[in-house]
């Protein structure tokens, strides 16, 4: 990401189309488009390559990740819009437990104020991570334009950016208690297992929704803040987490091993959210373990910025370690993924997205240990 694009007409005019894109789709959905589209281009390009050709055009990082589909551009773009159109009224999540500012696969239609509040946070990310990159910060440019424009949107639209006082940051047993949330017909009680009641149905980023459509609960400034919203009510216990997040570390491993794509397995984490925005219960988001196990695995075997490189992996890093360390970094990914949702989402009434701030750290550790030398290259992530 040169510097100079941040002076590109072109590009921040497409930044702006962008972001408004996100908000008038939604941004959870738009984030679907970008994971079928990673896969895509991984593979388009794994294809090329391996018929000895040159891949004309980097379907991944120009257009999944970029001013089309980008996170930092669309994401933050439907986040910032979903959370100002919450603020002037525009927006009803019936059944929806949660503030309905964390209702992020609400598409907001056309209304011309609303996408051109997409439009700005769009142009915000994309400045955030073009000037990331451009100067060699060493972590992920894509999720840190995605947290800072969390960030900058709570702070535009009167949002608290944490909603909680350090000591209760952690603390979800007012959720497992029920508080600030009964009252609602049909709310699952949630046991010591985590479970929701067969009745309900889990949906994006909290809440459930039931047969019996519900108002939906605006928190009224200070007055509610015994309210703790998990990002995800079915999977925010330690223990959980850290399964889950071995597992998905150990398979990122083996398909970064395989293809030499530090970004394959993550396109496929994301591209499952279709599920989970269609409604079926208990799926997990999983992309911010699968991107640092895959990631780590190219760092170990030396791999430079490269998207995909067939090869480049065997015969340089033993599969045992590749697996190992792959499902370390998973479970780093998904403990950090677990503590930033506590600290900015579940006492906060819009959408930071948890898995992006735990990219942002993961891909971080991984960016410093290439600096220091502990792992021979940093992969994708910049340096420098």
């Amino acid at each position: 990401m040169p510097l100079a694009d941040l002076l590109a007409l072109e590009l921040l005019i497409a930044a702006f189309a962008g972001g408004a894109f996100g908000a008038a789709l939604g941004a959870l959905n738009t984030f679907v488009l970008c994971g079928f589209t990673v896969i895509a281009g991984e593979l388009y390009a794994l294809a090329t390559r391996a018929a000895g050709g040159t891949v004309p055009v980097n379907v991944t990082g120009d257009v999944a990740f970029g001013v089309v589909l980008g996170p930092h551009v669309a994401f933050g773009g439907g986040a910032a819009a979903l959370a100002y159109a919450v603020s002037k009224g525009y927006v009803e999540t019936p059944g929806f437990d949660y503030h309905p500012a964390k209702e992020v696969t609400v598409g907001l239609g056309s209304r011309p104020d609303v996408l051109a509040v997409g439009g700005a946070f769009g142009v915000l990310g994309f400045a955030v991570a073009t000037a990331s990159g451009s100067l060699g910060v060493p972590t992920d440019p894509v999720a840190l334009g995605v947290v800072v424009s969390a960030l900058a949107h709570r702070a535009a639209f009167g949002y608290s950016l944490v909603g909680a006082p350090l000591s209760k940051l952690l603390d979800m047993t007012p959720f497992e208690r029920g508080e600030g949330l009964t009252g609602l017909p049909g709310r699952p009680a949630v046991g010591d297992g985590g479970d929701e009641a067969d009745s309900a149905e889990a949906v994006a980023d909290g809440g459930t929704r039931t047969a019996a459509a519900t108002p939906p609960r605006v928190r009224d400034g200070a007055d509610d803040r015994t309210r703790v919203e998990p990002w995800l009510p079915y999977l925010y216990r330690w223990r959980d987490v850290v399964g889950l997040g071995a597992v998905v570390g150990v398979l990122s491993g083996y398909v970064a091993y395989l293809t030499g794509s530090a970004f394959l397995a993550f396109g496929i984490s994301v591209a499952a959210l279709v599920f989970l925005v269609g409604g079926t219960a208990r799926i997990p988001v999983t992309h911010h373990m699968a991107l640092p196990a895959s990631t780590v695995v190219l760092a170990l075997a030396g791999a430079e910025r490269g998207t995909v490189l067939p090869g480049v992996v065997a015969g340089d890093v033993s599969m045992s370690v590749a697996l190992l360390v792959a499902g370390a970094f998973g479970v780093f990914g998904a403990l950090a993924g677990e503590l930033l949702q506590r600290v900015f989402f579940a006492h906060s009434e819009t959408h930071l997205d948890p898995p992006a701030a735990s990219i942002v750290v993961s891909s971080l550790v991984i960016g410093v240990l290439a600096w220091l030398g502990v792992v021979p290259a940093s992969a994708w992530i910049p340096l420098g």
